[in-house]
């Protein structure tokens, strides 16, 4: 889009700048959103991006600097007066989008039940047939009558992107909101954002995924150290963009496979996760990295749920360094060395930060009380030790080894968790979706570690597979027709088949 085809600003920031306490999260950021563009937002994790998106959603005040909306002093104290004034912001965070105890049509109608747009009497029907609408509108098949504490990340990501959508936003925020979606409903969701930017609508769009951003953006502006590091407009040259955004020359992308010997520490045979379910066969050895790819609702994290007895054995086997493995509870698996870091961090693995598991070192000693303490009684400077060792080897940007984990990036989360069960070093290490929401710097250091793991096999579910080749020994492809060898046109026939995933 050149400037004389570029449509009038819509959202513009002039030297934004935020500092807590001696952490300076943004220092002097400039940007501006045209009506009609989509504009990526690169940044490692810890960058600013998430700053600044409160900052312009009302959730933060900025120390200094202006904002402008339409030409127009913009300064929100709150995200309800932001979305009033048309700036909606979804975030990663996707449980932020609803509440247990509502069913998915009511969480879609929750803005209008707050803005009395719904009417005063409202029957389980008129509601089902307004939330209908809404979910048609947006292009997604939602389970309407479901309780909104059942959904899982993707459909509660679903569900996010439609209230914003309903809301009529002029400036629609959306932080790594293909991160739990299969390749289908990402085509939607970029189908429906070309769509609503062709509109006029001004999107800032938030992705450590460069296909995205190839796809969509027609700017890029990336932060590094809370500072606008670089801009590149199309063709954006992303080799450059990820190189600012990391301070250093990016290498190899793809690691190289090996080929591991021995004997198997995992096996599986005719494995079925659903009674209608495909028959599944896998081995693992020890030492070696499995990732499983495959379209959303094919069985990835259930296969690893059931592997960490989270969810029974409907039919099959599994043999564990060659005896039988038939976990009853997570328990029964941690006890036996099986670790798993579950898909959503922040409902799986991290405590809140008021709670006494709040901290880096209380999260990764959370698993292990027992064994490093079995008199009962807690010594801090054991959990410390364990936690310094982490952050030295792991690469974690913290304050040290009490450092709350809600003051911690996403990257530096997902390392807590994966410190956290590499503590003890397990037999069978379980990894859902470890990269997601993470920045390629931190995904780097993450797959470093996990390839470290000398001994210990690991089975890793994405549904990314460029985020596969980046960790993997070997790839496996799962969909409704069982397990096989992954290769490109697996992938593409497989995801042809399955359409949009539930």
């Amino acid at each position: 889009m050149t400037a004389a085809e570029r449509k009038p600003v819509a959202l513009r920031g002039r030297a934004i700048a935020k500092r807590f306490g001696s952490t300076r999260a943004l220092s002097g950021v400039d940007f501006e959103l045209a009506g009609g563009e989509i504009v990526g937002l690169m940044g490692a994790n810890g960058a600013g991006k998430s700053t600044l998106v409160n900052i312009l959603v009302g959730a933060t005040r900025a120390d200094a600097g202006e904002l402008s909306l339409d030409g127009n002093p913009y300064r929100p104290s709150t995200p309800g007066e932001a979305a009033r004034a048309g700036v909606v912001a979804i975030h990663q965070a996707t449980d932020r989008a609803g509440a247990p105890g509502l069913t998915v049509a009511e969480t879609l109608l929750i803005d209008r039940f707050a803005n009395g747009r719904s009417g005063f009497f409202l029957s389980p029907a008129s509601i089902r047939r307004q939330a209908a609408a809404i979910a048609e509108a947006s292009g997604f098949a939602l389970p309407l009558d479901r309780d909104f504490a059942d959904v899982g990340p993707a459909e509660r990501q679903l569900i996010a992107i439609a209230r914003a959508l309903a809301s009529q936003a002029r400036v629609l925020i959306l932080d790594e909101p293909t991160a739990s979606l299969s390749t289908a409903e990402s085509e939607r969701l970029f189908a429906i954002l070309e769509g609503l930017a062709a509109r006029g609508l001004a999107i800032l769009y938030i992705s450590h995924r460069t296909q995205d951003l190839r796809r969509l953006a027609s700017r890029v502006l990336v932060l590094r150290g809370g500072r606008a590091a670089a801009a590149f407009a199309r063709p954006i040259d992303f080799s450059a963009a990820l190189e600012a955004m990391i301070g250093r020359p990016l290498a190899g992308a793809h690691i190289a496979a090996r080929e591991v010997a021995g004997e198997a520490a995992l096996e599986i045979s005719a494995l079925r996760l659903r009674r209608d379910g495909p028959s599944l066969d896998l081995a693992v050895r020890a030492g070696e990295v499995v990732a499983i790819t495959g379209p959303l609702g094919a069985g990835k994290s259930r296969l690893l749920l059931t592997l960490f007895g989270a969810l029974p054995i409907v039919a099959g086997d599994i043999r564990l360094d060659g005896r039988p493995w038939r976990p009853r509870n997570p328990a029964d698996a941690i006890a036996a060395g099986v670790h798993m870091a579950g898909e959503d961090r922040r409902r799986t693995s991290l405590a809140p930060a008021d709670w006494p598991g709040g901290t880096l070192s209380a999260a990764i000693a959370l698993p292990h009380l027992r064994r490093w303490f079995p008199s009962g009684f807690l010594r801090a400077g054991v959990e410390r030790a364990h936690a310094v060792g982490a952050i030295r080897r792991l690469g974690i940007r913290a304050s040290g080894p009490d450092a709350r984990l809600d003051t911690l990036s996403g990257g530096n989360q997902q390392k807590v968790v994966l410190a956290r069960w590499q503590a003890v070093e397990p037999r069978l290490m379980l990894l859902d979706e470890p990269f997601q929401g993470v920045d390629v710097g931190a995904r780097a250091d993450i797959a470093a570690a996990v390839r470290a793991q000398s001994g210990v096999a690991t089975l890793i579910a994405t549904s990314d597979p460029e985020e596969a080749l980046e960790v993997a020994d070997r790839i496996v492809f799962l969909d409704d027709r069982g397990l096989r060898p992954f290769s490109a046109p697996t992938a593409d026939a497989g995801l042809a088949a399955s359409g949009v995933s539930s």
